[in-house]
């Protein structure tokens, strides 16, 4: 279930002091000091817990059964394949009684989310290398089987046909589901066909999945400045997790320093996380991995309301934009690892 695209979630409702102090009472957390509901990620599913012995995030009301179980599962997993900082212990409540839901409850992690931060260029540069250190432990768990997590019995149920099949079929399901929003000309779905089209062999050339994070985003990590530099000091939120290809991680973060106008730093997440192995068949991967996040964004900003662009422009040429700024990334990285 993990790979499905999720716009909407359970919100948690009304929640009352009484029953915050109840859930504590009952993982023996000391005394209710303050709670609140979270300002990014989840979803609408966290609340901010203060008590006489620490801070902890609770995590209810699942998007679907499994939910909680797939991401500790997930988390247990990383704790044994990596030194990322991640929410353990991740205690798992199935009764109802209290809240009229399940709930998970783990430790709330220090740090800042990145866009909460006023870093100089030096620092950002320091913190893109963190990020892709990060990413790079979270894939070296790799799987044979390209597929999603079956909480039931935690094994890998393949994509139906082949991963590139699921991912292709997936890219052009949301494009054509954006026309009921926004204009979705044969031009635009001409241009998407090729972009895959020309990747399929890179996708044909993989022969093991990884883990992958699936929602790698600014809402979903925590950074922190410590003796040695800037570190990520907190990953969350694995309910998009699957196993598949690992540069799909960086889509969303590429967009969001392109979008940031810091090209700079998308260059240096690129260059450290490839480090002098951005092959072409990865660069055409990476391409159709931002494509495909440039749908589900297209989409939703037309549907809610939320373009931040020009609203006459037609998804290709917007979409083309940020496709032509990765290849100058790629390009730049290229001539960088010659030199050296």
């Amino acid at each position: 279930m993990t790979a499905e695209i999720i716009f909407a979630s359970n919100k948690l409702g009304t929640v009352h002091p009484n029953q915050v102090q109840s859930m504590l009472d009952y993982h023996h957390y000391g005394r209710l000091v303050a709670f609140e509901k979270t300002g990014n990620g989840a979803m609408g599913q966290t609340l901010f817990i203060r008590s006489s012995h620490g801070e902890y995030v609770l995590k209810g009301n699942p998007l679907y059964p499994g939910q909680l179980q797939e991401e500790q599962y997930f988390i247990k997993r990383l704790q044994q394949q990596t030194t990322v900082p991640l929410p353990s212990p991740y205690h798992i409540n199935e009764n109802h009684s209290l809240f009229g839901w399940s709930y998970a409850l783990m430790p709330r992690l220090t740090g800042n989310h990145i866009n909460d931060e006023t870093l100089q260029t030096k620092e950002s540069l320091a913190v893109a290398d963190a990020i892709a250190r990060t990413l790079l432990q979270f894939h070296k768990w790799t799987e044979p089987t390209f597929g999603q997590l079956n909480p039931a019995d935690q094994t890998i149920s393949p994509f139906q046909h082949s991963y590139t099949n699921w991912l292709f079929q997936r890219i052009l399901y949301w494009l054509n589901d954006a026309s009921r929003f926004s204009t979705i000309a044969t031009k635009d779905l001409r241009w998407t066909e090729k972009n895959l089209e020309d990747s399929k062999q890179g996708f044909t050339d993989l022969t093991s999945s990884t883990f992958v994070m699936g929602d790698f985003k600014p809402g979903n990590f925590l950074i922190n400045q410590g003796p040695e530099g800037w570190c990520v000091s907190a990953v969350f939120d694995f309910t998009n997790a699957y196993f598949a290809d690992p540069v799909s991680d960086l889509s969303k973060m590429l967009l969001y320093y392109m979008n940031e106008k810091q090209m700079a730093v998308a260059e240096r997440l690129l260059h450290t996380y490839f480090a002098k192995a951005l092959h072409a068949s990865m660069q055409k991967r990476l391409t159709v991995h931002l494509i495909h996040q440039l749908v589900l964004d297209w989409g939703n900003a037309k549907a809610t309301g939320a373009v931040t662009w020009d609203n006459e422009l037609p998804f290709h040429q917007w979409a083309n934009q940020y496709v032509e700024q990765l290849k100058q990334l790629c390009a730049r990285i290229s001539t960088l690892d010659k030199k050296n």
